[in-house]
């Protein structure tokens, strides 16, 4: 998830790195939920933990939190695909076989992580679309731009297609009683053996291919695109010469994406595959990446002020080693939440789930900034860039 970023200062890696940190902590937010509950998959709440609180913590993690994060995520890994194309022009080195190397353990790795940690990996999906992002890096800023518009605008038109036709149909969707009955099984899949885990994983796979093609991969590509434009401009190299634009994300991202967020969470729960779900869908898709933004433009302009500054060297080593981290979630969550460990799956109640995810993303805050006080790279980091490279990396900072 981290690229491995080359830039001209150590501020302007600092800044991509805190937005990394904030980026990692949103989908810790998200993944959380659905690795604390089969149901939240299907789109239901589980059976006893169907409280006010509890149905107020999903709508609010619904609103600012699902379909926004790893959006960010996909932009910055965009931008930090120039920093990467830079680096190696400067230093003569042959970019192509060193990014396809990395593509391809970004997708070993995410195929191992969704088997047997969490279906809904993302690393995968960043390797075949890093793909396309390679046979695309000599497309022009503003074709790129186009081209990411172009591709909400249609993802989103065609989920409003596929929510009509399923009107037409009489609503269509999947049986409430059917769903909560496979939830069932998958939570009583998840609390058994390794093996049972594993295979609970496996049967969710389709689903979330599924979902991926319609939804995530469009999206995440788009992404990619707006982040490779913003990289070529080298628009986080200055975050001062931008506060004119960092303003109007955030007066127009914060209305609107919100209010997308709030008809998203409406029509997200209760409703499995129904016209009014895949209409929410469509609005999500397209409100999104303004709530992102905004979040984005936050994070930078709290980032250039005094106390930002103070606070960056806390949340910038979480985003130095972001692929660490990511895996470490899971694998902690799945060792909470799994037959893996104790098997908690459906018997933690929302806010407490929420207050785990914040307890576990301070740890790794701690964790990382220990780390990378003797190493160069996280331990995750340190295997991918082997490969990459096709060399051992040194691992330590050198003495003195």
């Amino acid at each position: 998830m981290n690229p491995g970023d080359s830039g001209r200062n150590g501020s302007r890696i600092q800044d991509i790195d805190v937005l990394r940190s904030f980026a990692l902590f949103g989908i810790l937010m998200v993944n959380i939920t659905y690795l604390a509950s089969a149901h939240h998959g299907f789109g239901l709440a589980d059976p006893g933990l169907d409280s006010a609180l509890d149905n107020a913590v999903r709508r609010l993690t619904a609103i600012f939190f699902e379909a926004k994060f790893y959006l960010l995520f996909s932009f910055l890994f965009g931008y930090s695909f120039t920093l990467q194309l830079k680096s190696a022009e400067r230093g003569g080195a042959r970019f192509t076989p060193r990014f396809l190397r990395r593509c391809g353990a970004l997708f070993v790795i995410g195929v191992c992580h969704a088997v047997v940690l969490f279906p809904g990996d993302i690393l995968t999906t960043y390797a075949v679309l890093g793909l396309i992002l390679l046979a695309l890096r000599g497309i022009r800023p503003r074709t790129a731009v186009i081209t990411a518009v172009v591709l909400f605008t249609v993802t989103a038109a065609g989920l409003l297609l596929l929510a009509g036709a399923q009107h037409l149909a009489g609503g269509g969707g999947t049986d409430a009683a059917a769903a909560g009955e496979r939830a069932r099984r998958a939570t009583e899949a998840l609390r058994g053996s390794p093996g049972s885990v594993i295979g609970a994983h496996l049967d969710q796979l389709p689903d979330v291919v599924l979902l991926l093609v319609l939804f995530q991969a469009p999206a995440a590509l788009a992404a990619f695109l707006l982040g490779l434009a913003a990289g070529r401009h080298e628009a986080l190299a200055d975050i001062a010469r931008h506060g004119v634009l960092l303003r109007r994300l955030q007066w127009t991202g914060f209305p609107v994406g919100i209010a997308g967020g709030v008809l998203y969470a409406q029509t997200s729960r209760g409703n499995p595959d129904t016209a009014l779900q895949l209409a929410g869908l469509a609005v999500d898709m397209v409100t999104a990446p303004l709530l992102a933004a905004a979040y984005a433009a936050t994070v930078l302009r709290l980032a250039a002020t005094r106390r930002g500054r103070r606070l960056a060297p806390l949340l910038a080593p979480a985003g130095r080693m972001t692929l660490t981290n990511y895996l470490t979630q899971s694998l902690v969550l799945a060792l909470l939440f799994t037959g893996f460990g104790t098997a908690l799956v459906g018997r933690v109640p929302p806010p407490l789930v929420a207050l785990i995810a914040v307890a576990l993303f301070a740890a790794q805050l701690a964790a990382s900034r220990h780390w990378l006080r003797r190493h160069r790279y996280g331990p995750v980091e340190w295997l991918l860039r082997a490969v990459t490279n096709a060399e051992r990396p040194r691992p330590r900072h050198r003495a003195g």
